[in-house]
């Protein structure tokens, strides 16, 4: 008797090295900025030294005479250049001023350009721009978002400084707060951030013709070349937009950018190609920034920790302009400050404030690490409040498993979660109650070195979809993802996904989904993204959507071809359609499974087309485009402890441990490395991260030397776990996972250090806690406004 072979392990849930990883380490790949086309021209940029000044003359004519100069252009060149989109007009009396790629007329941040000098290399370029001579009438500068609102204030728009107010309620908080026997009232500032991806912006456009192609270190191939043709007046067809490999982005490249427009509009006036790659310094100046809002959170309890109601109200700094999403990130957290917590009644109001710095917009997490933060803040604080432990009062309110679906009182229906079992792994990984002994023994004997613990018990709504959801919120594009499965004679697969990954792993998780579904080897598989040309359709990659709705997308163009294969293969083995079985990649007859043909076997079979039924087109190849029900609520608990030197201030993180819950994973080296980079960048904003303005508006954290981005000697070794509660929206059971880490550690850390000095009489330290705000913090602790703490 011969022995059965052995079942072909499950790509689900394996740990396989990224395949995109070899090209990647060795330098066999193709950046934006590797790009040379034959007759190629550099571009670069004026920029304005002033953050708000009128323009009064632009003089080229030195810089076009110097050498290797090829043109110079002023914004009043490009009379028709339009404007930078917005794409989330938040409410239907927001003001939305015009922003020009290059300015015309009036500056509003240092950096903003105001004229392109084209060259034939991009040293000619630069040494040309110190030439163009640029006459400026200062005005004053608005750099304090709440001086903005202030009567009397300098205007950034004729319009004035507000650009919106967007309020949410539910329940009667009026009435909570009324009878509420304690009251936590905190105010907490989040700081202005620079992202810091590891590849600089850049973009090479072309043209043949009246088509014109524009490659782009961009997440959004697909919406930067929708927003290109209308920005431009370019026809869509017109334009391929294609994303070589990303060097991150982190939401950095979700962005339409100035450099992208006057990339196309340059070539199409001299008709060469033409490029542009950001210095360091450039981008800290002109990529759009992160976070940057002033919190006002009010909370009331019960005297057993019972919280009933929460109230926030926002000012977020918009910056100068609107930029594709800006005013939409702060609503992203509206939904999300209630956290994991049953509350009875909730109003959330957020104004956006218009100031003369570069443009906010999103950054990792984009709206949901500052809510986090604020409510996590605030059930610390609420402990130390009632002297209960900070897990007992989270535990007192979170929802218990055994309660999902919850519908939470800001209106989201929470799929799925066990709080308790993450709470509980990161207790026991951490060893809480030992840690917590220490902490005291070292009180009791007046260390100067104090023990921290600091916790986070959080969850998130990623997948930015369903569309309607996004529709009800105004925002101008739906969540929807498309995915095709292309079957080769020879039994090979290529996918074509419309999420376009920059670092996460696409090509190999993609590639696990489609062997699993298809029975063929993981190595069969070739993943196609990042060109609208090759994948004409697509939403792109940003807020933790591209498994959960890209992913299923796929899924669901397998589960096609496997329908017809199924077609198929009745037909050649002589049997009913409804006596076939698929499994492990191959198709046969029930009852007898001599009688059967592989999945790649159908394949070539459909190539032949010899033999085909009647109507059956020669093809196996699906697309399939997925729109979800619901968000997606992956969670966790995170634990920090953390080392305070109370005479110099310095902050040590001793520990950190990590129990994540992203639902079923598809690779857990990928999840492991997502969870590691967002710690390090949550870390990063609790301890390093600001990016700081003088009073003139000036950029001072311009380098890396002045913007302190941790490297690995800066961050503690991690302990991750996961516990696994798979979703119930999607039929892979997956949730997001390139948020969380960010999400949940700054919350973790910040609660740390202040667990460490609270018996100092410190309530707030300023992120980051550098070792001078926490030396401050500590010798101010007992007087008012101690780190900006009410």
């Amino acid at each position: 008797m011969t022995a059965e072979a052995p079942a072909p392990q499950a790509e689900l849930g394996r740990a396989r090295t990224r395949k995109e990883d070899a090209r990647l380490v060795t330098g066999q790949t193709n950046w934006t900025d590797n790009i040379v086309l034959p007759g190629m021209l550099h571009m670069a940029f004026a920029r304005s030294p002033y953050a708000h000044a009128r323009i009064t003359s632009v003089d080229t004519s030195a810089a076009r005479a110097m050498p290797g100069v090829i043109a110079v252009f002023s914004g009043a060149d490009f009379p028709d250049q339009g404007s930078l989109p917005c794409a989330w007009p938040v409410t239907p009396d927001i003001v939305i001023p015009g922003h020009p790629p290059m300015a015309t007329e009036e500056v509003r941040y240092v950096g903003e350009a105001v004229a392109v000098v084209v060259a034939r290399d991009r040293y000619s370029a630069a040494d040309a721009v110190s030439a163009v001579e640029v006459e400026y009438d200062p005005l004053p500068p608005v750099l304090d978002m709440r001086a903005a609102l202030a009567e009397g204030s300098p205007k950034v728009h004729p319009a004035g400084n507000k650009s919106f107010t967007w309020e949410f309620s539910g329940g009667d908080v009026d009435a909570a707060f009324a009878s509420a026997p304690v009251v936590i009232d905190r105010t907490f500032r989040q700081q202005r951030l620079i992202p810091s991806a590891m590849e600089p912006r850049a973009v090479v456009a072309a043209g043949a013709g009246d088509e014109y192609t524009v490659w782009s270190a961009t997440q959004i191939p697909h919406i930067l070349r929708l927003m290109l043709a209308m920005v431009t007046g370019t026809p869509e067809q017109s334009i391929r937009v294609i994303a070589p490999d990303v060097g991150g982005g982190f939401g950095s490249k979700l962005q339409v950018t100035a450099e992208e427009v006057i990339s196309l509009l340059v070539t199409k006036k001299l008709g060469r190609p033409v490029k542009w790659t950001e210095s360091r310094s450039e981008g800290n100046l002109t990529v759009h920034h992160g976070r940057d809002q002033w919190q006002h959170l009010r909370l009331a309890a019960d005297r057993d920790g019972r919280v009933h109601a929460l109230d926030v109200d926002l000012l977020a700094d918009m910056g100068a302009y609107l930029m594709l999403v800006t005013p939409g990130v702060p609503l992203l957290g509206a939904f999300m400050f209630p956290g994991i917590y049953k509350l009875e009644a909730y109003r959330f109001a957020c104004t956006g404030v218009f100031t003369t710095k570069m443009p906010t917009d999103a950054y990792r997490g984009a709206g949901r690490p500052e809510a986090t933060f604020g409510i996590e803040r605030m059930m610390d604080d609420l402990a130390a409040e009632l002297g209960m432990d900070p897990l007992a009062v989270r535990e007192r309110n979170w929802i218990r498993h055994e309660e999902f679906p919850f519908t939470t009182i800001a209106g989201l229906t929470y799929d799925s979660g066990n709080y308790e079992a993450a709470t509980a792994r990161a207790r026991e990984l951490f060893g809480y109650d030992t840690l917590r002994a220490e902490q005291q023994r070292r009180r009791e004997s007046s260390d100067p070195v104090q023990v921290g613990i600091g916790v986070s018990t959080f969850t998130e709504m990623c997948g930015l979809a369903p569309s309607r959801v996004l529709g009800s919120l105004s925002y101008g594009a739906g969540g929807w993802e498309s995915a095709s499965v292309r079957m080769l004679p020879t039994g090979k697969v290529e996918v074509v996904t419309g999420s376009s990954a920059h670092g996460q792993g696409h090509e190999t998780a993609w590639s696990q989904i489609a062997a699993d579904k298809l029975g063929v080897p993981f190595e069969d598989v070739r993943v196609l993204h990042g060109d609208t040309q090759i994948s004409p359709k697509g939403m792109d990659t940003y807020g933790s959507r591209s498994l959960t709705v890209g992913g299923i997308a796929l899924n669901a163009a397998c589960d096609k071809v496997v329908t017809k294969a199924k077609r198929i293969a009745a037909h050649m083995l002589e049997a009913s359609e409804n006596d076939i079985e698929f499994s492990a990649g191959r198709l046969q007859v029930r009852g007898d499974p001599e009688k059967g043909q592989t999945i790649q076997e159908i394949a070539l079979a459909t190539f032949a087309a010899h033999d085909l039924p009647d109507g059956m087109e020669p093809s196996l190849d699906s697309e399939a485009t997925y729109d979800p029900d619901n968000f997606s609520f992956p969670h966790g608990t995170h634990l920090c402890a953390a080392e305070v030197d109370t005479e110099t201030g310095r902050v040590t993180i001793r520990s950190y441990v990590a129990v994540d819950d992203v639902g079923k994973v598809v690779n857990p080296l990928i999840v492991d490395g997502q969870v590691h980079g967002g710690l390090a960048q949550g870390i990063a904003q609790a301890l390093y991260e600001e990016a700081v303005y003088d009073d003139d508006g000036n950029l001072l954290t311009t380098t890396l030397a002045d913007y302190l981005v941790p490297s690995a000697v800066d961050l503690p070794e991690f302990t991750t776990d996961r516990t696994e509660t798979p979703a119930t929206t999607n039929p892979l059971g997956v949730k997001g996972v390139g948020e969380a880490g960010t999400i949940a550690s700054t919350p973790a850390v910040v609660n740390a250090v202040l667990d460490a000095l609270r018996p100092l009489g410190v309530t707030d330290v300023p992120m980051p806690c550098s070792p001078e705000n926490v030396w401050r913090a500590i010798h101010n602790a007992g007087g008012q406004g101690n780190g900006g703490a009410q």
